[in-house]
């Protein structure tokens, strides 16, 4: 499967239905009593972590996703049933950012799930707004549209160990070597294109391993895979530098790999490693061991000299590598993952509900009506509806919009705006 790690998507929640405008057929009952049922919330857009993924691949292609449209009220009380939900599988470690690139979920472990898009409410059906003094209401409301948005995924492997090298190092011999995976492997310079996944057992412990993709020169600057092989170490608790011995040069390769790490940040050129010397088994490289031991001691790193090849001193790196993890807590976060932004609608007050509105005169004369939750009520409105317009009214009253136009300089059939709603300002004449 190919490997992808970032991918941007589409997601629209379900649309609420609308409320339902119905009377009853009873005797002694005026207008047969209404009836008319409250339509049905539209579906949620749910992104989910899993296990066993490692790549965000399905969503190459597949990149617009709606959740289910709820059903209209009717009569006879009869509610609309509720949209169906959308749930999209991503790996684990996928960061979920909106446009503008804020982070506004991290799901690090399976089984944990973002509302990406909330579904629009149900409209009230007319037996909603029945009361003592109007006992026959003849309107309802349309429900709203669900929420629709433009995602970022990004994907940050989840791995207790990190192997590091330029390409041809061994890395993914290695990996083979200490934990039974089976990537592929090349006797040339070769670079691992997506990272390979290997678990070592030892003493009932399970730690995951990750061939990360090849690394060369410069990818702090994007340069090769640049910033899609970094991204992929920053949450591994120890990083395994591996370094060909059989190089002309083999310290100044490890300080070129290190210095990848200083320039990137985040952290990684402090982080907990072992220097591996690779190839160990081809004939005059023990004095380049020498050397970049050597080098690894100005760090504090241990190292070790192996043979992927032959397996020579494989076990000792095994059981430094289970013993370096268990006493390296995971890394920690500048955030807390279950502490971020859910798209969750906020409740309006009633000091909200009473804001002002505001008058935007545009430059071709014309007026906009500006207030969220005036707005929005507006919108629920079905003028189809033989007392829409009551209604309608009743809502511009509450707010004082007529008032505030004539203060903004509006003037009898000047055409005024609220939402997607038109119409030519008629203002009442007292007299």
């Amino acid at each position: 499967m190919k490997f992808v790690d970032i991918a941007e998507i589409f997601v629209k929640a379900g649309r609420g239905g609308n409320g339902a405008l119905s009377f009853r057929r009873e005797k002694f009952v005026p207008k047969g009593g209404p009836d008319g049922a409250d339509g049905g919330k539209g579906g949620d857009v749910i992104i989910e972590a899993v296990g066993g993924v490692v790549t965000l691949a399905d969503f190459e292609y597949d990149k617009r996703f709606q959740a289910g449209h709820a059903g209209h009220g009717s009569g006879a009380m009869r509610t609309g049933a509720n949209g169906e939900d959308l749930k999209i599988f991503v790996p684990c470690g996928t960061l979920i950012k909106d446009s503008d690139g804020e982070i506004l979920a991290d799901l690090v472990e399976p089984g944990q799930n973002f509302i990406a898009a909330h579904g629009g409410r149900g409209g009230k059906g007319n037996a909603h707004f029945a009361t003592s003094s109007r006992r026959a209401p003849k309107f309802a409301e349309k429900g709203d549209p669900g929420e629709e948005r433009n995602l970022i995924l990004e994907l940050k492997l989840i791995a207790d160990v990190g192997l590091a090298g330029f390409p041809n190092a061994g890395k993914s011999s290695i990996l083979a070597a200490i934990s039974g995976a089976k990537p592929k492997i090349a006797g040339y310079p070769f670079t691992t294109l997506s990272p390979n996944l290997g678990v070592l057992a030892v003493d009932d412990a399970k730690v995951v391993i990750a061939d990360l993709p090849g690394l060369i020169e410069g990818a702090h600057e994007g340069k090769g895979l640049g910033l899609q092989f970094l991204r992929h170490v920053e949450r591994t608790r120890i990083l395994l530098h591996v370094i060909d011995l059989s190089q002309a040069d083999p310290v100044e390769t490890f300080h070129a790999l290190i210095n990848e790490f200083k320039e990137y940040g985040a952290d990684l050129a402090s982080r907990p490693c072992i220097v591996i010397g690779n190839k160990i088994d081809i004939e005059g490289t023990q004095e380049n061991s020498k050397l970049l031991q050597a080098e690894a001691e100005k760090i504090s790193a241990l190292y070790m000299a192996v043979s992927a090849l032959t397996g020579e001193n494989i076990p000792e790196l095994i059981k430094n590598i289970a013993e370096l993890v268990r006493k390296t807590p995971a890394v920690k976060l500048d955030y807390d993952p279950g502490e971020l932004i859910e798209l969750v609608p906020k409740k309006v007050s009633r000091r909200a509900s009473h804001t002002p509105v505001q008058i935007i005169k545009q430059a071709d004369g014309s007026f906009r009506v500006e207030h969220e939750n005036f707005e929005k009520s507006v919108s629920r409105i079905n003028f189809e509806h033989e007392d829409a317009l009551q209604k309608f009214s009743r809502l511009l009253k509450s707010l004082s919009v007529e008032e505030a136009l004539e203060a903004a300089g509006a003037k009898e059939g000047d055409k005024v705006y609220i939402g997607d709603i038109e119409f030519d300002f008629e203002p009442e004449i007292v007299t």
